[in-house]
């Protein structure tokens, strides 16, 4: 009885050794991870490999001799296309480049080592230095043309900041590249692509203390795209739905942006549209179609200054349009432009359909 107790004792122990025993994954590629030992030791890309040569080249960058650096560097990499701490090499030769302000070769040289080192520890450091080239491209940097700095980057820009979320998804960097894309798209009256990336930035990151700007952002963006009440006024639906939900979750930002005028005049401009679109109506002689417009337009904006304008058109109607049902009730949180479709021509004794 007391051996069995013993043994039992003796499992325990190594049971719980066991469990306490730290478990650590190492990334496999293609999106994967392994459980690796504790005794795995980190690869030759994860650990600092003593070099004397880079050592150097490094302290030359830090000392801005990015010029002494690059050659240094450049002779050790062709005379060691091998060497087990190359991407050292080739990250110090791209900072080098972007030092020298040559931003187009330090984008490919820390695309090398991307490409060809992805477990190495300085993969999140040349996707910091890519950023930061593509963030001078879309700040104005030119691309040399007979010697003239004269050719815009900007779409490689946009390019390289999408390769960077890519290959870092939810990371910090992933959600500095998104915001960096939608900020440009709005800065550059690309509305439509602005709105498109504003929202994408929300549903990838949504617990970022930058989404009510972000959502404040996606909503003039989307406001920027009304063209006038005699067109589509989709855009202008969408930015007051979004003015109305940031009040509600940030009263405090909607105070500060004053929302509450913005709403108000989408309030006005939605009614001058319902005003123009019976107008249209009457022109093409369907007073019925007219006649309900008006009314949703009564009922929906009482203090519009079209209402009064509304009212006095409709006494001018024919009785037969007048006498069709009143329109329905319209929550000023859900403004109706124009009728669902306009009523049914009757046919009218004596004068045809109308």
């Amino acid at each position: 009885m007391g051996r069995s107790l013993l043994v039992f004792a003796g499992l325990l122990i190594l049971g719980s050794t066991a469990c306490a025993q730290p478990k650590t994954w190492e990334y496999s590629g293609n999106g994967t991870w392994r459980q690796a030992s504790a005794t795995t030791q980190p690869s030759t890309t994860q650990r600092m490999i003593e070099n004397r040569t880079l050592d150097n080249a490094e302290r030359l960058l830090d000392a801005r001799r990015a010029g002494q650096a690059h050659d240094i560097v450049l002779k050790w990499l062709k005379e060691n296309p091998t060497a087990a701490d190359r991407d050292r090499g080739i990250y110090l030769l791209a900072e080098a480049y972007f030092q020298n302000g040559d931003r187009i070769w330090c984008f490919y040289e820390a695309d090398e080592l991307l490409e060809k080192y992805p477990e190495s520890r300085l993969f999140f450091p040349a996707l910091e230095l890519q950023y930061r080239v593509a963030d001078d491209f879309l700040r104005g940097y030119k691309k040399r043309f007979l010697g003239l700095p004269i050719v815009g980057m900007e779409d490689e820009a946009i390019e390289i900041l999408y390769r960077i979320q890519e290959r870092s998804p939810g990371s910090p960097i992933a959600e500095r590249a998104m915001l960096r894309t939608a900020d440009y798209y709005y800065h550059t009256a690309q509305f439509d692509l602005a709105a498109d990336a504003y929202g994408a930035y929300v549903r990838s990151f949504p617990r970022s203390p930058d989404v009510p700007r972000v959502r404040l952002q996606q909503a003039f963006a989307n406001l920027a795209q009304f063209r006038g009440p005699k067109y589509d006024a989709t855009p202008l639906i969408d930015a007051r739905a979004m003015f109305r939900d940031i009040t509600q979750r940030y009263p405090d930002l909607a105070r500060e942006e004053n929302l509450s005028e913005f709403i108000t005049k989408i309030d006005n401009t939605l009614a001058i549209k319902m005003y123009w679109t019976a107008d249209y109506y009457v022109r093409v002689g369907q007073p019925r179609a007219a006649v309900f417009i008006y009314r949703s337009l009564i009922k929906t904006y009482p203090n519009a200054p079209e209402t009064a304008l509304a009212k006095r058109q409709l006494t001018r109607m024919p009785a037969y349009a007048l006498a069709q049902p009143d329109a329905p009730v319209q929550s000023l949180d859900s403004p109706m432009t124009q009728p669902a479709g306009p009523p049914a021509p009757v046919e009218v004794p004596g004068r045809g359909a109308r």
